[in-house]
């Protein structure tokens, strides 16, 4: 079983897509070795986080991106 890290002193980023507005978006935690971190920027404290391997992270996002 997979232990869930510990993203407590997590610093966040938004989308570079998302313009500085409240617009829908995405927050990216980018200090964490071998994973990458992603939550909801609207409900940054009360949403899920999503956790990409490193690995799988680039071929997602060439997947948003296509």
């Amino acid at each position: 079983m997979k232990q869930t890290p510990d993203l407590s002193a997590a610093a966040w980023r938004k989308s570079s897509y998302s313009a500085g507005g409240d617009n829908n978006c995405v927050e990216v935690s980018d200090d964490h070795p071998g994973i990458v971190p992603v939550r909801d920027s609207k409900h940054p404290d009360d949403s899920p986080v999503l956790v990409f391997t490193a690995t799988s992270w680039t071929p997602f996002l060439a997947g948003l991106k296509n």
